[in-house]
């Protein structure tokens, strides 16, 4: 190794950290001081007058960064060009408050100072404050993200989580994005929040096998109840359940405690705790809240870093539905 390459290496090793990623916490303490109050004042008023708002964001948010990393691609309205992924079959569930609160948090920054911040940090900062809003942990949300140049309907194929998957798929789906099984299970504890519509589950009430009419794994009270509360499914393909029949508007670990009384609604939640690579974690989560927490939080920073556009690869939208070339 000659004095001159060593030179470069040491060059190198020291801006490592700069070439990886300009994300800061920091970002935008010149450019747009107000950025956090902003998002926070907006957020905490949509929540109050639309409680559904956390879980919606929430999972536009995971929608988001799983389809080419979190660049708000997700929020691009389709035109006559161009079927975005938002109108994905399986994006059309997607809550419409995750999207609104986006608007308005980029509407209200924009009068504060136009053209500086970004659809995802937005929404990377919005669902982290929305989950503390509704009792969850805080963690870190670095910023300095752009939005992306593409959208579209196509790309979503295969990259989400269905409730009709075998757990091994859904296991190989994370790990393809560097998600361990632990890590994955405690990102699934976001189901502590938020709804599931009868189709997701109704398999499971009413034609499971020929064996049995219901899913014996389930509570049968609980089954019993949601056969009633999904009877007009196929009149009303709107009606929906609590994903944590308990404490459905709290962010808690009830939702891994309900699994182990059969209380697990969609059948994926179930096959974490009868399977053992996941068993152990969830119980562990039923167990201890505050590791619960601890390893949610981890995780959210892991998936907040997805494949995030810097520089050219990106811009900072005018609007969030909506490319600035267009």
């Amino acid at each position: 190794m000659t004095f001159r390459f060593l030179l470069f290496l040491l060059f190198c090793l020291a801006f490592l950290p700069l070439i990886q990623s300009e994300l800061t916490t920091n970002y935008y303490e010149k450019t747009c001081p107000a950025f956090s109050e902003i998002v926070q004042k907006t957020v905490t008023e949509k929540q109050q007058t639309s409680p559904t708002t956390a879980a919606g964001t929430l999972r536009l948010f995971f929608h988001d960064c799983l389809v080419g990393g979190c660049d708000a691609s997700v929020l691009i309205s389709t035109n006559a060009f161009n079927v975005a992924e938002r109108d994905a079959e399986i994006d059309l569930s997607l809550p419409g408050d995750g999207f609104d609160v986006v608007l308005r948090a980029k509407n209200n920054l924009e009068l504060q100072c136009p053209g500086v911040v970004s659809c995802a940090d937005i929404l990377a900062e919005a669902a982290r404050d929305l989950v503390v809003m509704v009792g969850g942990p805080f963690y870190e949300v670095r910023l300095g993200r752009k939005d992306g140049l593409e959208s579209k309907a196509k790309n979503t194929e295969g990259k989400y989580p269905k409730p009709t998957m075998p757990l091994s798929e859904i296991i190989s789906l994370f790990a393809s994005h560097g998600f361990s099984v632990q890590e994955m299970v405690a990102l699934t504890g976001a189901h502590t929040i938020g709804l599931s519509h009868c189709k997701e589950f109704s398999k499971r009430l009413y034609s499971f096998s020929k064996e049995s009419e219901m899913d014996p794994a389930m509570n049968r009270q609980y089954a019993e109840g949601l056969k009633k509360l999904c009877a007009n499914e196929s009149k009303d393909p709107g009606l929906s359940a609590f994903n944590d029949v308990m404490t459905p508007g709290k962010f808690d670990n009830m939702y891994f405690k309900n699994l182990q009384y059969g209380l697990g609604l969609l059948a994926t939640d179930t096959a974490m705790w009868t399977d053992q690579r996941t068993k152990p974690f969830v119980d562990l989560y039923a167990k201890d809240q505050n590791k619960f927490f601890h390893d949610f939080a981890d995780a959210m920073v892991k998936v907040s870093l997805m494949n995030v556009k810097e520089g050219k690869d990106g811009e900072v939208r005018n609007r969030c539905d909506a490319f600035n070339s267009l």
